[in-house]
């Protein structure tokens, strides 16, 4: 495809009588006088040659770090998991391509039919109900599960674990600014929720519980407790987790959750620096009126032959957003496309595995990493899959930028806290590297 398409006055002149306009003036004519370029004059630098253009711009894409030139130890959300080119082969077939925007079913039976599989997927992975066809990321689908608790229990407190993706946090709080809603956090006690003081916490008027687990820190929580502590009430209880590792841990459904929410950027989309992501959402059948976004079903047509269509789906999102369950009317279409292409070459045997070989590289890291002299696991605790924490005596900053500058990527936690996260990309000859690294601070 080429970069640039020139075009001589005779084509300009095709293009007018086209559109049956006169001159080029006449077409930007409805734009006001105010409004328009004066002069010529576009607040630009000189013109420059394309090849000077191109050094300019490699020069600006050298300054930054990405997976290729460094060892990405980062996580907290974004995982740099393998992605294979099949997965950008078929997901630029065009039969899944028909529609942005899927209203008519007739015309958009490959959109219809990959968002169908994908919701049935992140059901099966979470073990409840229905899901939705996805949202924009993992951050705002919890911030809609909150809206959905407190819609369904007409309840207004929500408490929710120290232990969660703080960003995840951030955007709750800002979706629920202006809901009269009060926000609890959850103490912490050894690096996960404080299971003995949320006992003692009145559940009469809570909306929901947030769980994380693995939690921010990388470790394990146990959803099936905080269910119990909500049997005889009306909050729900909503359990946040990464999909690969929900493979191997009890899912949301068994441990009685009431809706499940996560990242899906590593179901087969790249980092991308931090962008577009992809937001999992489902629930309990019960719910199933007040789930925000879009869900697709499977039916037949007069001729008894399986078709998709959307369903589910208020009329209110698109014109009335005060009545509607969200104003979320549209979906992340080409990430879940992605994401399920990915989920259907893994299969239920391949999701797992991956999940079991990132904790077997986790736990050699964590090994590695403990005997050094000034670093120790947060907590001492091990019950982690592919992501922990590490406690140093030394400054978690200096120690965080010096890595960058030597080609190691991980995660600044606090003055003396840095986390890593092992994928199936990362070898035991990169582990080693990164362990060579952090022993420089005993020398």
């Amino acid at each position: 495809m080429s970069h640039y398409i020139p075009k001589n006055n005779k084509d300009k002149r095709e293009i007018l009588d086209v559109l049956e306009i006169s001159s080029f003036e006449e077409l930007v004519s409805i734009i006001p006088d105010g409004l328009r370029v004066k002069n010529g004059i576009l607040g630009l630098d000189q013109g420059i040659s394309e090849h000077d253009l191109n050094v300019y711009i490699d020069s600006l894409s050298n300054n930054n770090s990405f997976s290729k030139n460094v060892l990405c130890f980062s996580g907290g959300g974004v995982y740099d998991h393998f992605v294979p080119k099949v997965i950008d082969f078929i997901s630029s077939r065009s039969e899944f391509n028909t529609a942005y925007t899927p209203y008519q079913p007739e015309v958009s039976q490959g959109t219809l039919q990959y968002i169908y599989e994908f919701q049935s997927m992140i059901c099966e992975l979470s073990g409840l109900d229905i899901s939705n066809a996805s949202l924009y990321d993992g951050a705002s689908a919890l911030a809609e599960a909150c809206s959905l608790s407190l819609s369904h229990t007409r309840n207004k407190r929500i408490l929710i674990s120290g232990m969660v993706n703080p960003n995840y946090i951030d955007v709750i709080k800002t979706y629920l600014k202006y809901r009269d809603v009060k926000i609890e956090m959850l103490p912490s006690l050894d690096g996960v929720t404080d299971i003995t003081k949320v006992s003692n916490i009145n559940m009469e008027d809570v909306a929901c519980i947030v769980i994380q687990s693995p939690n921010f820190y990388g470790y394990i929580e146990n959803w099936k407790k905080y269910s119990n502590l909500l049997k005889d009430y009306k909050g729900l209880l909503i359990a946040v987790s990464d999909p690969i590792s929900l493979s191997i841990l009890e899912s949301p459904g068994k441990s009685n959750a009431d809706i499940y929410v996560g990242e899906g950027q590593s179901l087969g989309n790249h980092l991308s620096y931090g962008g577009p992501n992809l937001g999992l959402f489902s629930i309990k059948e019960n719910l199933k009126r007040k789930l925000p976004g879009r869900v697709v079903g499977m039916t037949t047509d007069i001729n008894d032959k399986k078709g998709f269509v959307l369903t589910l789906q208020t009329r209110e999102q698109h014109i009335r957003r005060s009545k509607a369950t969200s104003n979320i009317c549209t979906n992340q279409g080409l990430l879940a496309l992605r994401a399920v292409v990915y989920m259907s070459l893994l299969g239920k045997e391949g999701m797992p595995d991956l999940a079991k070989l990132c904790f077997d590289k986790a736990q050699y890291a964590a090994d590695q990493i403990s005997k050094l002299d000034g670093f120790k696991l947060f907590k001492n605790r091990k019950e982690f899959i592919k992501e922990f924490t590490v406690e140093t005596s030394y400054s978690a900053r200096s120690i965080q930028q010096n890595a960058e500058e030597q080609g190691f990527l991980f995660d600044y936690v606090d003055k003396n806290l840095i986390k890593f996260s092992f994928t199936e990309k990362r070898s035991k000859k990169d582990i080693d590297k990164l362990v060579q690294f952090l022993k420089t601070y005993n020398e």
